[in-house]
Formats: structure tokens, C-alpha cells, sequence
């Protein structure tokens, strides 16, 4: 390996570690009380180099969301090779569900901790909005063959992102205690098998 090869890895695996431990700080504290200093304490490195990296907490921020929302739509893309689209938004249910029990401390980032300011021109919020996208898209090839058809896009879209996200924001929030004699497992499953059933009847 030469030098600069060696550089260039050990840049890449400090601006993993980076992430990483300011991942943990951003869920332990949430964003306000996040800040450049107790992420470069997490990672016992001095807050002046991790400016090296990144310009402020935000960037860090919408890098993680990135990664979240990347994985997620990637994820959700091997379902294209599903041709019935009403199969496929069933399925994009059970691989949303899926990517939030893998992915516990991703899913509070995207959707939980709260950022106080949101830029939408940031290459996460982007992302973001492509799935947003790519769900409603389903739903449209599902209205041209004939199903929600009284049922207006957008406001359906909101619909099926919000039971689904209801589902795995409990899970990852562990609020699912309050269903007495129920295992996550049972929940989510039986959980998963509701919305099912609801699609179908719509």
C-alpha cells in the first residue's frame, strides 16, 4: 500500500469513527444538546481536528441521515424486480418494518431526533424526499390498475408512511411495553399483517 493510499484509508476511518460516535452523542442527548466538543470527547479526539472532517454538528447530522436514507431506499429499490405494484407496496411495508428493528439507532436519527433547522437543499433532505417519492410512486402505479383510485395520492401517501412509521417508531422508542403480554416480535408482526389487510380492503 502506498503512502497515499494509507492517507486516504485513514482518512476514511476517521470520518467513520466520527459518525459513529456522534451518532451515539446525537441519541443521547438529541441535537440541541449535541455539540463538535462532546463528539470529539466520544471518540478521545481533540474538537479543533474534527473540523478537519466536517463544518458543524449540522453537516455531521445530514451525513447520517444520508447513510439512514440510503440504505432504507436501497432496500427498498430490490423490490423492483416486483412487478405487481400493489405486491410490492405490501412488501416496501415488511422492508420498512424490517430496516427499523436492523437499524434501531438510523431510524431515531431520520425520524426521531428532532433538527430545529432543516435544509432542503441538503444532499440528506433530498434523499429523503426521494423516498418519500418513490413510495408515492407505487401508490400511482397502483391507482392505474385500478386500486385507491378514490383515494388522493398525497394525502394516501401520508396515510401508509405514517401507519408504517407508527409501527416502527414504537418499536424503536420502546413504547411497545404498554401492550401488556405482547412481544415485539408479535407486535410488529401482527402489526405488519393489520396494514396488510387494511391495503386490501381499500
Amino acid at each position: 500500500m502506498s503512502i497515499a493510499e494509507r492517507k486516504l484509508e485513514e482518512k476514511q476511518e476517521m470520518h467513520e469513527r466520527i459518525l459513529n460516535g456522534a451518532r451515539k452523542i446525537f441519541l443521547e442527548k438529541g441535537y440541541d444538546q449535541t455539540s463538535m466538543r462532546n463528539i470529539a470527547q466520544e471518540i478521545n479526539y481533540s474538537p479543533g481536528s474534527i473540523y478537519f472532517y466536517f463544518k458543524d454538528k449540522s453537516e455531521i447530522f445530514h451525513e447520517l441521515h444520508k447513510e439512514g436514507f440510503l440504505l432504507l431506499l436501497n432496500q427498498l429499490k430490490v423490490l423492483e424486480k416486483v412487478r405487481d405494484p400493489f405486491e410490492r407496496l405490501k412488501a416496501s411495508g415488511r422492508v420498512f418494518i424490517q430496516f427499523a428493528q436492523e437499524n434501531k439507532d438510523y431510524y431515531n436519527l431520520m425520524f426521531i431526533v428532532e433538527e430545529p433547522v432543516k435544509d432542503p437543499s441538503s444532499e440528506g433532505f433530498q434523499i429523503a424526499e426521494e423516498a418519500i417519492s418513490y413510495m408515492q410512486g407505487m401508490i400511482i402505479e397502483c391507482q392505474q390498475k385500478g386500486k385507491f383510485k378514490d383515494m388522493d395520492t398525497e394525502y394516501f401517501t401520508f396515510l401508509i408512511i405514517s401507519v408504517v412509521h407508527g409501527i416502527c417508531a414504537l418499536f424503536c422508542k420502546n413504547r411497545n411495553t404498554s401492550f401488556v403480554g405482547k412481544t415485539d416480535e408479535e407486535l410488529m408482526e401482527n402489526g405488519y399483517e393489520s396494514f396488510v389487510a387494511l391495503l386490501e380492503k381499500s
